[in-house]
C-alpha cells in the first residue's frame, strides 16, 4: 500500500470536505488510479483575492499500486511515508534513572517518549499541576499576588499551556504529524491533523496536558511538582541534581527549562557552562475587534469562516517587526513570572469566541543592542518589565496594571485616550491605564513599531485604526541565548546533560520544543538503555 498526498485542490468556502475528496477522485481516475481510502489531510482559507475566497485542500489517497514520477507530478502529488518515532537503544545501562528539568512541550515529549520505552524519568517542574497552575493564576488575578514558581510562564505544560495552543511551526520534518497525531492520542481535536493553522485552545490543551502527566506516571515515572532544579554535579555515573527539595542522582539529564528561566541562566554562566547570546524580539499586545479583522481580510465572507488570522512582517536593514502568536477571539493575559514586572501574552479557548484578536507585535533585538552578552540579554527583557510596571504606577495604575495606549495615540506621540470602540482584555478585566509606552520601549522599538503598523495598515484596512489598544510589554517571544550542545545533543559543557527545546535556544514554539524533545530523548536512548534493566 502507498500513500500519496494530493495537493493544491480548490474548492468554495461553502463546500463540505467531500467536495476535496471528490475532486481528488476524479484526478485519481484519470491518471487511472483506483483508491482504497480517501481523507482529507490539510485544509487552509485562500483569502488573497478577497471577492474569490476559496479552501486549498490536500487529500490523503492509499493506493495498491506505486505511482511514476510522471503521474506524481500530473497529480500535483508526493509520495508519503507513515510518521514514525523509533529511537533506537543504546547498550550502556544508566545506573540511575534520567531526569527530566522541566514539564513543558520539549520535557513533556521527551519523557513521555522515555517512560513509553521503558526508562521511568523523573520530571522535576518547578511549578504545580495544572489544577494548581490554575488556582495560581486565579489568585493572582484577583489578589494580585503572584506565585514566581507556578504561573503562566511555569507549571504542568509551560508557557504554552496559557496560550492559544498553536500547533504552528516552519519545520519541515516528518515527525510534526506524529506530535499532532500523539495530541489527539490524549484528547486533543482531530481537526488539528487536519487544519493547516491547527490549534488547541487553552481549554482543551490544559486536558491534554493532565492525560500526559498521568500517562508517564502510569508507565513508572515520577513527576516532581514545586520542585526547582538548582545545581547540576557531574558525577561518574550521571549527574547529582541539587533542589530545593533534597538531591537527586540522576543517569542523565534532559535540560528542558523553557525560555524564562532566568535563575537556571545565571547558575549555568556562573559555573562555566557554554551559552551564546541570541537574537530575541520585544514589543507589545495589539487587540482589534475580531469583527473589524474579520471583515477587512474575508470581506462578505466574513460570516462563513472562523476568525480570521493574520501573519505579517516589514524589515529594515536587519531590523524587522512582525505579528507573532496571533489569538483570534482571545484575550491578552499577564504572564510574569517575576514581581513588580508587567509582561503580556495571548491566549484563546479552542473556540476563539472572544469579542477581540490580538497579536503580538514584536521588534527584533539584536545582540549587539544588549552588548553581546547572554546575561545582559536577559537584563534587557527585565528592564522593560519593570519599566512597563512603574509607568503604569506613574499613571495612576494599581499593582501589576499594564501601561496601555491607543494606536492613534502611539502613532501621534500623545497620551491620555481612554479606549473606546475596543475594550482591553488584559487580566480578563481590561486591567491597564493609558501611559506613555515610549517611556517604556527602546525608541528603536518605538519607531519600528510605527513603521510596521504603518505598513501593516496597507495590508489589512483598518489594521492601524485609532481605537485600536497597544498593551505593553511583551518579552518572552523566544530565549535571548542559547545553551550549546554537540551533534549527539550534549552539552559542550557537561556530559549526560542535554539542553533541550526553547529555553535552551533550539525551538520557538509548541511543535518545534516537542519536536525537538522527541529528538534529544532519541540522543539519550541511543547512548544508553533503561536503568536496572
Amino acid at each position: 500500500m502507498t500513500r500519496i498526498l494530493l495537493q493544491n485542490i480548490k474548492v468554495p468556502i461553502d463546500s463540505h470536505e467531500e467536495a476535496a475528496i471528490q475532486a481528488a477522485k476524479q484526478k485519481l481516475k484519470r491518471e487511472g488510479i483506483t483508491p482504497t481510502k480517501l481523507s482529507l489531510a490539510k485544509k487552509s482559507v485562500d483569502a488573497r483575492k478577497r471577492n474569490a475566497i476559496v479552501f486549498i485542500c490536500s487529500v490523503m489517497a492509499e493506493i495498491d499500486s506505486t505511482p511514476s514520477e510522471s503521474q506524481l507530478a500530473a497529480l500535483s502529488a508526493v509520495a508519503m511515508e507513515k510518521s514514525r518515532y523509533e529511537p533506537v537503544i543504546g547498550s550502556k545501562p544508566l545506573v540511575h534513572p534520567p531526569v527530566v528539568v522541566g514539564f513543558g512541550p520539549a520535557g513533556m515529549f521527551s519523557a513521555l517518549a522515555l517512560a513509553e520505552r521503558g526508562y521511568a524519568p523523573i520530571v522535576l517542574e518547578r511549578g504545580g499541576s495544572i489544577a494548581e497552575r490554575e488556582k495560581d493564576v486565579a489568585m493572582f488575578y484577583r489578589d494580585k499576588i503572584l506565585s514566581c514558581d507556578s504561573n503562566i510562564q511555569f507549571g504542568a505544560g509551560g508557557a504554552g499551556t496559557f496560550s492559544d495552543g498553536k500547533l504552528v511551526t516552519r519545520k519541515n520534518d516528518p515527525l510534526c504529524a506524529y506530535v499532532l497525531e500523539k495530541l489527539c492520542e490524549f484528547g486533543a481535536p482531530e481537526e488539528i491533523l487536519v487544519n493547516a493553522k491547527p490549534h488547541i485552545g487553552t481549554d482543551l490543551l490544559k486536558q491534554v496536558v493532565a492525560s500526559i502527566a498521568q500517562r508517564i506516571e502510569s508507565l513508572g515515572g515520577n513527576i516532581m511538582y514545586h520542585t526547582r532544579a538548582e545545581a547540576f554535579c557531574e558525577r561518574s555515573d550521571g549527574i547529582l541534581v541539587k533542589t530545593q527539595n533534597g538531591e537527586i542522582m540522576a543517569g542523565a539529564v534532559i535540560l528542558a527549562i523553557g525560555h524564562s528561566a532566568r535563575d537556571t541562566y545565571a547558575y549555568l554562566n556562573k559555573t562555566n557552562h557554554t551559552l551564546q547570546p541570541k537574537a530575541f524580539s520585544v514589543g507589545v499586545r495589539i487587540e482589534h475587534l475580531a469583527e473589524d479583522i474579520d471583515r477587512a481580510m474575508y470581506g462578505k465572507f466574513a460570516d462563513k469562516l472562523p476568525h480570521a488570522e493574520y501573519t505579517l512582517s516589514y524589515r529594515e536593514g536587519e531590523r524587522g517587526v512582525y505579528s507573532f502568536c496571533m489569538c483570534p477571539g482571545g484575550t491578552v493575559v499577564a504572564a510574569t513570572s517575576e514581581e513588580e514586572a508587567v509582561v503580556t501574552n495571548g491566549m484563546s479557548v479552542h473556540a476563539r469566541n472572544g469579542k477581540n484578536s490580538n497579536a503580538a507585535l514584536a521588534v527584533s533585538v539584536l545582540p549587539e543592542d544588549y552588548g553581546n552578552d547572554p546575561m545582559q540579554a536577559i537584563a534587557f527583557q527585565r528592564k522593560l518589565e519593570r519599566a512597563a510596571y512603574r509607568e503604569a504606577l506613574a499613571k495612576g495604575g494599581a499593582p501589576y496594571a499594564a501601561p496601555m495606549v491607543t494606536v492613534g495615540d502611539f502613532l501621534s506621540d500623545k497620551v491620555g485616550s481612554a479606549p473606546t470602540k475596543v475594550k482591553p482584555t488584559y487580566m480578563e478585566s481590561g486591567f491597564v491605564v493609558p501611559a506613555d509606552l515610549n517611556a517604556v520601549l527602546p525608541p528603536f522599538v518605538s519607531s519600528m513599531l510605527k513603521k510596521g503598523i504603518g505598513q501593516f495598515g496597507k495590508k489589512i484596512a483598518g489594521f492601524d485604526s485609532h481605537d485600536a489598544l497597544l498593551t505593553a510589554v511583551e518579552t518572552r517571544t523566544s530565549a535571548p541565548l542559547r545553551i550549546l550542545r554537540n551533534e549527539n545533543g550534549e552539552s559542550l559543557s557537561m556530559k549526560r546533560l542535554y539542553p533541550c527545546g526553547e529555553g535552551a535556544g533550539y525551538a520557538g514554539g509548541i511543535t518545534s520544543a516537542a519536536l525537538d524533545g522527541l529528538k534529544i530523548a532519541a540522543h539519550l536512548m541511543a547512548a544508553y538503555r533503561p536503568a536496572y534493566e
